[in-house]
């Protein structure tokens, strides 16, 4: 399945308003996210990642443009609010459970901590240089005997 801003709509709701979500600034974000996604290694996760990377991105300039609205600055990062108070109220949040340390810019929107996570499953895994592919015909013979062609180690 390829994304496009109606599949996303469709699966992420919230950002069903074209109008604070407009068509080309999706689609953009959709290009943008695939240059960074590798087909091979998220496999059937892939429109899925792409998708929270994408709510990601257009969540953050939504609070940008709402900043520039304002007369605020754009670019200025916001975290979450963890302590506040109203007059003789005060409340406090502990986002720790929520949080997760390595991931940088992710952490400012539940898209992107699911993001996060997904790719984290992803992972690089092991990687091995320099294997033969299987079509070559000394790996018929049972086990690759590693970067030596004579055997010797």
């Amino acid at each position: 399945m390829t994304t496009t801003p109606s599949i996303l709509r469709g699966n992420f709701p919230a950002f069903q308003s074209q109008t604070i979500y407009p068509d080309p600034v999706v689609a953009f974000w959709i290009t943008y996210a695939t240059m960074f996604l590798d087909a091979g290694r998220w496999g059937a996760a892939l429109d899925f990642g792409l998708q929270l990377f994408v709510c990601h991105n257009l969540s953050l300039e939504f609070n940008a443009n709402s900043a520039a609205k304002k007369g605020q600055n754009p670019g200025f990062v916001v975290g979450p609010v963890t302590a506040g108070s109203v007059d003789k109220v005060s409340y406090s949040r502990d986002p720790s459970a929520a949080f997760a340390p390595d991931a940088g810019h992710w952490n400012l929107t539940i898209y992107g901590l699911r993001y996060w996570k997904l790719a984290q499953m992803m992972g690089a895994g092991p990687v091995q240089v320099g294997v033969p592919s299987l079509t070559d015909v000394s790996m018929s013979q049972g086990a690759w005997p590693g970067p030596f062609p004579t055997g010797i180690y």
